[in-house]
């Protein structure tokens, strides 16, 4: 009898918690410009894949997103072969099917694509209507109410020298000018005069991580001075598979790293670190005129880091 009522208890909690949580996010779904932001996806439904794609539809349903940042690495993890490879519909329309999904996704590609048919990702926007990667870099201007947010989606592979030195397993990576590339970069944040500017690439500028130095190095050297130059409010990212916010040396810039929608690694803090942790999630980002938002919700829909810049 009481091994039951302790049964009925636990499950009471759990219930609220996940009320509580709810309402969270909920609280965040606020301004005129909002946007999902998720990335390292594709793992077949598998992992936390699915859990999360159901969130992200309720979030969506909740708040009405105007655009869904995908940064990179929705197919692991050799990429697309074509716009009919199978793993279009295992890895994204088969797992993403809350009708408030079907807005614009804005995708770019992670080191894990350039394994495969870049241009497939490019063309599947022609096969798909939610799908809208116009090119490997591009830019999208979102307007609400007055309030204008402009978001700058680079192409990070082709940046980083491990990929550009290995044409075996990154064919596509060393075809791509990288100086062209920078030097758009460059024009286009000139030009911006937008409310808030966000960068968005698939590898991070600061990132704690296993992964080899050299990689945030090349991005430092690359694209961080241009960044900034600029004043960017933001920069976006995966890659890593876990939360982190950092603040460098010398920047007024805050480099996120969004988590796996999928399947996480563990973190720890470094220098620079305002908050880190190894769930998995996705992130949302509201604006109006006098604030920037970002939310960090893992699979449970708590919000477990909030990134405000105020005008």
């Amino acid at each position: 009898m009481i091994r039951r009522l302790l049964i009925v208890l636990a499950a009471f909690v759990t219930i609220a918690a996940n009320s509580q949580t709810a309402t969270e996010w909920k609280e965040c779904a606020k301004g005129n410009v909002r946007l999902i932001v998720a990335n390292d996806l594709g793992r077949n439904g598998y992992y936390d894949q699915k859990p999360i794609a159901s969130l992200m539809g309720e979030v969506a349903d909740g708040m009405g997103p105007d655009a869904v940042l995908a940064l990179g690495d929705i197919h692991h993890y050799g990429g697309v072969r074509s716009v009919s490879d199978p793993l279009w519909m295992t890895n994204y329309e088969t797992v993403y099917t809350h009708p408030e999904l079907l807005v614009d996704w804005m995708p770019i590609c992670g080191n894990h694509e350039y394994r495969g048919n870049t241009q497939a990702m490019i063309d599947y926007s022609g096969v798909s209507r939610r799908w809208n990667m116009p090119a490997r870099y591009y830019t999208r201007t979102f307007e609400s109410k007055g309030t204008t947010v402009k978001v700058v989606f680079i192409d990070t592979t082709p940046l980083i020298d491990k990929y550009r030195n290995d044409a075996e397993q990154y064919p596509d990576a060393c075809k791509e000018d990288m100086d062209k590339q920078l030097k758009w970069l460059d024009s286009v944040l000139s030009a911006a005069k937008e409310d808030w500017v966000l960068v968005a690439g698939h590898h991070p500028v600061y990132a704690e991580t296993s992964k080899a130095e050299y990689e945030r190095a090349d991005m430092q050297r690359r694209v961080d001075a241009v960044l900034r130059r600029h004043k960017v409010d933001m920069y976006l990212c995966g890659h890593i598979h876990n939360f982190q916010h950092i603040r460098a040396k010398g920047s007024d810039i805050d480099y996120i790293v969004n988590s796996s929608a999928s399947l996480s690694r563990k973190v720890k803090p470094v220098e620079g670190t305002q908050f880190c942790s190894g769930e998995t999630g996705f992130s949302l980002v509201t604006a109006d005129k006098k604030a920037l938002n970002l939310y960090m919700i893992n699979r449970d829909g708590k919000v477990l880091h909030t990134v405000t810049r105020n005008k």
